[in-house]
C-alpha cells in the first residue's frame, strides 16, 4: 500500500495562474501545467535563493522531496519556453497558509503584519528594535 501523500505549504498565491507566448492565438499552442505546489518551489528556490533543505521546511516537505518538485518545475518552464508552450498554473497536492504573519515588539510593544514569502523583519517598523517575537494568534 502506498504512503499517503502530505500537503506541500504553499505561501504564496498570485492571481495570475496562466501564462502564454505574445502573438499566437490559443488555439495555436499546446500546454504544460505548472502545479501550485511546483510554483512556489520555483518561487523559493529561484526567486528568493533559498537552499534545498530551508525550502523544503517551508513547504513541509524533505529536502530530496523538495529537490524533485523543484526539478520538475524547472522541466516544465523549460518545456514552455523552448517550445512554445503556455503555463496553465492549477493544482497539486498543497495547503495554503495563512497570508500574514503578525509580530510583536518586545521594547515598545508595537503589533504589526508582514506577509508571508517576505522573510524575517529586521526590526521593529515603530522602534528600529531587533527585539520582537512572532505571535501566533
Amino acid at each position: 500500500m502506498a504512503r499517503p501523500k502530505k500537503h506541500r505549504r504553499v505561501a504564496f498565491n498570485p492571481a495570475i495562474s496562466y501564462f502564454k507566448p505574445r502573438g499566437i492565438p490559443m488555439r495555436d499552442l499546446s500546454e504544460v501545467r505548472l502545479t501550485v505546489d511546483e510554483r512556489e518551489a520555483i518561487r523559493l528556490a529561484d526567486l528568493l535563493g533559498m537552499s534545498h533543505e530551508e525550502a523544503g521546511r517551508h513547504m513541509n516537505v524533505s529536502r530530496a522531496t523538495f529537490g524533485r518538485i523543484v526539478q520538475q518545475a524547472r522541466k516544465v518552464v523549460a518545456d514552455a519556453l523552448i517550445n512554445g508552450k503556455a503555463i496553465n498554473v492549477e493544482g497539486g497536492n498543497y495547503k495554503m497558509v495563512d497570508e500574514a504573519r503578525t509580530f510583536i515588539c518586545r521594547n515598545c510593544s508595537h503589533r504589526w503584519v508582514e506577509s508571508w514569502g517576505t522573510g524575517r523583519p529586521e526590526n521593529c517598523p515603530k522602534c528600529n528594535d531587533e527585539n520582537f517575537f512572532r505571535c501566533r494568534s
